[in-house]
Order: structure tokens, then C-alpha cells, then sequence
């Protein structure tokens, strides 16, 4: 399956919310005009219903896992070496398949490793740059640049989903060797938020401060309070280096749409790069615009924290479409460009972070419990 995006830009029109702030609040508030954001490309539920196949099995990750607390399990991930990764040292018994770490869904998470997730994230925001990245001032936009620099080759190619994986990789490591973050991982199950995700503890000042919606004349809301609040942003937007707020714009008819039933669709095909398509114009689109404003900034939208918990979702689901086929963990396809024809990728498709981590390669993370990586989720 292909989706005809000719007419879609990565970077497009921001669509109307249905929810909005009063006029008498929006005075006492910091906003932002939405239009230099703009928006991920998107298909629709219905396209990807239409197109679904005949599902034959419950995507999960095994029996829900009930080990205990979430700060019990945690488990570092394999110390980086300096040059690739090969193959060969990816299944090096690494990784004990029977105790890897467990990613915690958000709600399974303890409220003290909620805390200590936040302020890892703050730690990174607070180190100074490495001085490698253009516009970074900061640790953590080392890591923002890194993904604006790379989104013309990483977005809408077969390399999406894998790439992804690794960059939330590289995150965690920062996070534990940078800033000693010794907990498991959580992640966030947003089809248990869909079309309230304002609601989400997640979105509270204790976590990743609010989630507002878009003024009475469409504009963004900067994010005064919380852990990250009055955070300037030196990234993006789009390519540029522009200073300016955190800020969101929730449209909750948008977050509605990160359903099961959506997931499920787009795991329902067979081929990895059509599965990849639906779900990077799907959910995983859907929930960057939900959010709006820094998140529906398709180059720079890591400027916004709560980006890695989204790509955690996206992960999840990654994995649990392989669950279903072991086979799934050892192939891929799909274009590694754009060219016409396109050059085939391969699980030898080198994957990198500009310098920040080590290179690697697809290979080594498709199968998250294979050395390169050792994690599964709790459910």
C-alpha cells in the first residue's frame, strides 16, 4: 500500500481546534501564533480501516507483566561502544531474554519514578551543550537538533519506525550516563487518553505541565508552570533558530483519533513499510497534532518533552506488530530514499545521531531484546 502525498508537505496547514480558551483567561496568558508550526501530513481513520486486512491475532506484549513496582525493574541499556555496532555483537547474549527491562505504561509507573523521569529530562535541559549542534544551548536541544537536522531522511522512508527506536535509545542513554536516571522506562498508552488527553496526569505541574487549548483566535499557549515552565526553545521551528516558547495547542477531536482501533488497523497489515505508513500518517501523526503547536512541529517537535513519551507509544507499537511474527524482527522494506526508483533499505541501513551516540544499525534494533537493546513493555 502507498499513500498519495504529493499534495502533502511535512510541514502543512494547522487544522482548527474544537477547544478553546476564554477570552478573559487568554489575557492573563503568554500565546503564540500557530502558523510557524504547522503540521505532520495525516490519512484518515477511514482510509486506514478500508485498507485494513483480516486481523488473525491480539496485538500485546505477552502476558501483562506483574513483577511488581516499576522502580524494581529497571535495567540500564548496553554500554555503547565508539565505532557501529555490528551485527555480530548485537547477539551476543547481552541481553537475557527472560528479564530484560520493562518499559512501565504511565499509570503503572510509581509516583516516585514519575518524579525522577521529569527531572532526568530537567538535568539534560540544565547541562550545557556539547557545542557540536547548531543552536543547541542546552544538553537536551543537542538531542532537538539532532532530529531537525535529520527529518528530511528519517520521516515518510522505511527507516521512520527503526530510527525512532534508536533515538529514544540515544535519549535513555543521556539520561542514565549524563544525568544517573537508574529507573525502568515508562511509556504512555494514548488510546486509554483518547480525546481527553488534557486530562492525563501526564499534563499536570507536578509532571509535564498543562495541556491548553487553542485560544478564541487560534493561537498557542506558552507554558508558564511546571517543570518545564517558561522553558525557551532555541530549535526550530522548522529548519530555523528561532527563540521561542513551549507551547501547546490541544484539539481534543484530534487526540480522539489515537485510538485502538487505529493501531490495530494499521498493525493489521502484513508488509512492514505499509504497517510503517499507517502508522506514521496515523496515530503517530495524530497525536503530534493533538497536542499542537511545538509538538506539530515536524522538525523540532523533541523541543516539547512529552515528544518522547509519544514515540514510546509509537515504539509499542512497533513491537508488538512484530510480536506477532518472529520473522518481522529479521526483515524490512520498503525505500531508504527518494529517488525514482528508490534504493531498497536493508538491515544493514546504517542508523546515527549526527556524533551524539554511536552509530548502529537496523539490524541491531528490530528485535528490542536482542543486545543492542533489552526491553519489552509491560503489556
Amino acid at each position: 500500500m502507498r499513500f498519495a502525498l504529493a499534495s502533502q508537505a511535512l510541514v502543512g496547514a494547522v487544522a482548527v481546534s474544537a477547544l478553546t480558551l476564554p477570552r478573559s483567561l487568554e489575557k492573563r496568558l503568554r500565546l503564540i501564533d500557530l502558523a510557524q508550526f504547522g503540521s505532520f501530513p495525516t490519512i484518515s481513520p477511514e482510509q486506514a480501516h478500508s485498507e485494513a486486512e483480516p486481523v488473525t491475532t491480539n496485538f500485546s506484549d505477552g502476558p501483562q507483566f506483574t513483577g511488581g513496582a516499576s522502580s524494581t525493574n529497571s535495567k540500564a541499556p548496553v554500554t555503547a561502544a565508539e565505532e557501529t555496532v555490528t551485527t555480530a555483537a548485537a547477539a551476543d547474549g547481552t541481553c537475557d531474554r527472560n528479564n530484560p527491562g520493562i518499559r512501565f505504561e504511565w499509570r503503572n509507573y510509581s509516583a516516585d519514578d514519575k518524579k525522577a523521569f521529569v527531572n532526568g529530562i530537567k538535568c539534560l535541559m540544565d547541562a550545557p551543550s556539547s557545542g557540536n549542534f547548531q543552536g543547541a544551548q542546552s544538553r537536551y536541544e543537542d538531542l532537538v537538533s539532532v532530529h531537525q537536522q535529520l527529518t528530511p531522511d528519517i520521516h515518510q522512508r522505511a527507516v521512520f519506525l527503526p530510527w525512532h527506536r534508536y533515538y529514544v535509545w540515544v535519549f535513555e542513554s543521556l539520561m542514565r550516563e549524563e544525568c544517573g536516571f537508574d529507573r525502568a522506562f515508562p511509556w504512555w498508552d494514548e488510546t486509554l487518553d483518547s480525546g481527553k488527553f488534557a486530562e492525563s496526569d501526564i499534563f499536570t505541574d507536578e509532571h509535564f505541565g498543562p495541556l491548553p487549548g487553542k485560544t478564541s483566535d487560534g493561537q498557542g499557549t506558552c507554558i508558564d508552570t511546571g517543570t518545564f515552565g517558561g522553558l525557551t526553545l532555541h530549535i526550530g521551528p522548522g529548519s530555523g533558530f528561532t527563540s521561542h516558547c513551549l507551547a501547546r495547542a490541544v484539539d481534543e477531536s484530534l487526540t480522539g483519533t489515537v485510538s485502538a482501533s487505529f493501531v490495530t488497523d494499521c498493525n493489521s497489515r502484513t508488509s512492514y513499510d505499509d504497517m510503517r505508513g499507517c502508522q506514521e500518517l496515523g496515530p503517530h501523526a495524530y497525536g503530534h497534532n493533538g497536542v499542537g503547536a511545538v509538538m506539530a512541529e515536524v522538525q523540532a517537535s523533541p523541543g516539547d518533552p512529552v515528544f518522547f513519551l509519544h514515540h514510546l507509544f509509537v515504539d509499542h507499537s512497533f513491537r508488538i506488530w512484530q510480536n506477532a511474527d518472529a520473522a518481522r524482527t529479521t526483515s524490512i522494506n520498503g525505500c531508504a530514499d527518494a529517488n525514482n526508483p528508490c534504493t531498497p533499505i536493508t538491515m544493514d541501513y546504517v542508523l546515527h545521531s549526527n556524533g551524539l551516540r554511536p552509530n548502529t544499525t537496523i539490524a541491531n534494533v528490530m528485535d528490542t531484546l536482542g543486545g543492542f537493546l533489552c526491553y519489552r513493555y509491560d503489556y
